[in-house]
């Protein structure tokens, strides 16, 4: 780690989650230049490596041409494969899997109606395929794969070569969206550090902060290639994760803590009784609890009465008066 950290302390990350499947990481404080090294590694890997599954071919019943159409179905089959690209899937096992649509209604067949194993999970299930006509059957059989980045159908056809498989271009990747810009930070009397914000929308089969783990352990398997030896070079220009987190978790336990402060007046108590308080500069419900009863009858105006009452509304809270 850059030897600067050591005057601006560790980095600190910050999540904004936007929804479920988008989130804002910010990132700061960093050297000057290292918002835009480290976005643009991350959004690299972001877009490319992560792994996911995708539609990659279908076979229909006495079809196997994709300019062809479907008796009674209002699209084409190569309509039908362009909705299924739109398809978005989890699947937990990585061998390929073999689906079946069969579809016998009348109206909107959606990526629901798609029959699938345990391991596969349809993310999406209102997303369009086709429209059937009433007494039209619809029967396929879909090949699911999970891997990463693209993969063209001329390669899926030249690896399987099967009959009457009509293979689908597919997009594996669950990362939708990645965008990033680096903005001024600031730390004491140093103006010039960067701060990264990070934004990550996926397709829901993988959280935008898993999906950002996973992108650091590839970056960091690579970049372990140049030094597998763990060899440490001009050791006294680089800085230690672990002494300065050290540093900083002292410095944090040497500072004053700051006293929760409880506004007395959400116990509801009678005028009479919180006007006695609040004269005897008793104004949170922290302070109350540090006073003994006789502290409390010798304020002025506060007599049984008002003691019951205060011990009352304590207990309501599993809290009471300080003793003896």
């Amino acid at each position: 780690m850059h030897l600067i950290q050591e005057e601006i302390g560790l980095p600190q990350i910050k999540k904004e989650v936007i929804s479920d499947n988008v989130c804002v990481f910010h990132v700061s404080p960093l050297p000057q230049g290292y918002g835009t090294t480290l976005g643009n590694a991350l959004r690299r890997v972001l877009l490319s490596s992560l792994p996911g599954a995708a539609i990659t071919g279908i076979k229909v019943k006495g079809k196997n041409y994709e300019y062809s159409s479907i008796e009674g179905a209002q699209d084409s089959i190569l309509a039908m494969m362009l909705n299924m690209k739109q398809v978005q899937i989890r699947k937990n096992s990585k061998e390929a899997s073999l689906v079946k649509l069969v579809a016998k209604k009348e109206g909107v067949i959606t990526a629901g109606d798609i029959e699938v194993p345990s391991d596969i999970e349809i993310l999406n299930p209102d997303a369009y395929i086709t429209t059937l006509e009433k007494g039209t059957t619809l029967e396929m059989e879909m090949k699911i794969e999970k891997s990463v980045g693209y993969k063209p159908s001329k390669v899926k056809q030249a690896e399987e070569n099967l009959v009457d498989w009509i293979w689908i271009d597919a997009f594996f990747s669950p990362v939708k969206k990645v965008k990033f810009a680096v903005e001024s930070a600031r730390v004491g009397q140093m103006t010039n550090l960067d701060k990264l914000v990070l934004e990550i929308e996926t397709n829901g089969s993988i959280s935008p902060e898993d999906a950002l783990k996973f992108t650091s352990n590839i970056l960091q398997s690579y970049f372990n290639l140049f030094n597998h030896e763990n060899l440490q070079v001009e050791s006294e220009f680089m800085s230690d994760i672990d002494s300065i987190s050290q540093k900083q978790q002292e410095e944090e336990s040497k500072k004053p803590k700051k006293e929760s402060y409880t506004p007395i007046e959400i116990l509801g108590l009678s005028p009479r009784t919180l006007n006695a308080c609040i004269n005897g500069e008793i104004g949170s419900i922290e302070q109350l609890t540090k006073c003994t009863e006789s502290k409390l009858t010798n304020l002025r105006g506060f007599g049984k009465k008002a003691l019951n009452e205060v011990k009352a509304a304590l207990a309501t809270r599993g809290l009471a008066l300080a003793d003896e």
